[in-house]
């Protein structure tokens, strides 16, 4: 099983991947973790990718594809895999397009989370940190139970400073000029389906194994 999660930032991507991972034994890839990975690992991209880092610059799509390629080849994608916040960019699509052909694989599904912008502002905005031991919670929703203080080891919650409201925006409009367009690009291939990110999230995931189930 071979598939694509996509979703502006905060739609519960990692929530959703992390259970079919689970369930269908497949790994999760994302580009952040490859770029890590390769680098560690002084792949041939890998080192591209460190020149790029160390300069301060943006690593290119060709580096970025390569590094997709090379983690593919790997054993444990045999059986399939999840791409998450890979594809970024149409430009990326093609890329990861005429790879997969030339490794003989093809994309089963493309599954997109679909959550309004302000849900999702007020998903981000909420989200607090515990300065020692990193738990997470939110004010709304998984709240601490005094406070701003932190259930296992009290230590003080703390905002990321990308969760605060002006940055998200900001990231949704990223993703909304960039992004977004893929779903007409899988659209028109057949493969794109959409789930409600809206509903809770033990429903969002049986609408994703619903889906992975009837590939």
């Amino acid at each position: 099983m071979k598939l694509i999660l996509l979703g502006p930032p905060g739609a519960g991507k990692g929530t959703q991947a992390a259970q079919i991972v689970e369930c269908f034994g497949i790994p999760q890839i994302s580009t952040g973790d490859m770029l890590r990975a390769a680098v560690r690992e002084q792949t041939p991209m890998g080192l591209k990718a460190k020149e790029a880092m160390d300069a301060g610059t943006l690593v290119t799509d060709e580096v970025v594809i390569g590094i997709v390629s090379e983690r593919l080849q790997q054993a444990d994608c045999g059986k399939g895999f999840i791409l998450d916040g890979f594809p970024r960019t149409l430009p990326q699509a093609d890329a990861l397009k005429r790879t997969l052909s030339a490794l003989a694989k093809d994309l089963d599904v493309v599954v997109s989370l679909q959550v309004e912008t302000d849900a999702l502002v007020e998903r981000l905005t909420g989200r607090r940190a515990c300065r020692n031991c990193s738990r997470g919670y939110h004010v709304r929703f998984d709240p601490p139970a005094e406070g701003l203080i932190c259930d296992t080891c009290g230590g003080e919650l703390i905002q990321r400073d990308d969760d605060q409201e002006e940055t998200i925006r900001n990231r949704m409009n990223v993703y909304h000029q960039q992004t977004a367009p893929l779903e007409d690009y899988y659209r028109q291939t057949g493969i794109l389906k959409v789930v409600d990110g809206m509903a809770p999230i033990a429903e969002v995931q049986q609408q994703v194994f619903d889906i992975l189930r009837a590939i």
